[in-house]
């Protein structure tokens, strides 16, 4: 990885945006970092935790910054985006020079990366690329999703180490310049990523399957849980290792899933009727006393093992 010593301008310190912060300027990928955070009991902490070298106002982090990262809800994202791109094309740069004329530069064949480069964390791609698709300075944003996280949100989640290891998605990666891709390989390369590549829709259906099914099913498994048991010693006295990590991510945070639930509709619709299907299946199973259909549906699901370890 190259030593880029770039500044990285963080829109959004929450746990994702925050994180990143700590680890792109320990790991020396950033010279400095500039957050934003609107939130003004989440700014002071992050004034007071040390997640941004200065807490700055918006268009201050996108006049100052080469990378910005933009680590809002998805629904907020999608608005935030063209804006940005918008504010590019207003600085004199080689780069937005390219975008404004439409001919080729250096700049396009990665020669001399000089321009500012945006990028997403969301957790949705397809309605976020469809926003930006047609902005003459689309080549400049690289749409990512790191695969990382915890169910706490804001400020006080952000942690050091959080991506090592983990996959990050680049989403429709040939609308944007290669050498605005190359950057921000190095970026995920810092943070201990892999990159895996993706078009924007497809990304969406894997991620519908893969996470927010399972955030859905906390949400819901909790709200059977406490609208059940109204003693809420029962549930703290009985409540088994098994529980309590199937129900954790229904600690997550709703202005975040709210949007992405939303955007992802269609999918999301498609893996919950079929997950009802499943249950349904189970519910019959146990209703009629049936062991050895029991028995199918749960070594089928064992078959799991040999993915996840």
């Amino acid at each position: 990885m190259s030593n880029i010593h770039s500044t990285v301008g963080i829109i959004g310190l929450g746990l994702i945006g925050g994180s990143m912060a700590i680890d792109l300027k320990r790991r020396g990928f950033a010279s400095k970092v500039l957050g934003v955070e609107v939130d003004p009991i989440a700014a002071e902490a992050a004034r007071t935790i040390g997640l941004a070298d200065e807490v700055v106002s918006y268009d201050d982090c996108i006049r100052r910054s080469d990378i910005i990262v933009v680590a809002v809800p998805v629904g907020t994202a999608v608005k935030m985006l063209p804006e940005i791109l918008d504010m590019f094309l207003e600085e004199d740069t080689p780069s937005g020079a390219f975008a404004r004329t439409g001919s080729r530069s250096d700049a396009e064949e990665g020669v001399s990366p000089s321009g500012k480069i945006v990028i997403d964390v969301c957790s949705t791609k397809e309605q976020i690329c469809k926003a930006v698709k047609y902005h003459p300075a689309r080549k400049q944003f690289v749409s990512t999703h790191p695969m990382a996280g915890t169910e706490y949100s804001g400020p006080w989640a952000a942690q050091p180490g959080l991506f090592d290891g983990r996959a990050c998605i680049f989403a429709d990666q040939e609308e944007s310049a290669p050498w605005a891709v190359q950057k921000v390989l190095e970026l995920y390369g810092c943070l201990n990523m892999r990159p895996i590549f993706m078009n924007s829709s497809s990304h969406d259906v894997h991620t519908a399957y893969v996470s927010h099914i399972s955030h859905v099913t906390s949400f819901a498994l909790a709200l059977t849980v406490l609208d059940k048991e109204k003693d809420e010693k029962h549930i703290f006295d009985l409540a088994s290792g098994g529980f309590s990590s199937t129900v954790r991510l229904a600690k997550s945070n709703a202005d975040m899933w709210i949007p992405i639930l939303t955007q992802n509709r269609e999918n999301v619709l498609q893996v919950m009727d079929t997950y009802i299907d499943k249950m349904r299946q189970f519910r019959d199973a146990v209703d009629s006393y049936d062991e050895d259909a029991l028995r199918r549906l749960i070594e089928d699901a064992n078959r799991i093992k040999k993915i996840i370890r």
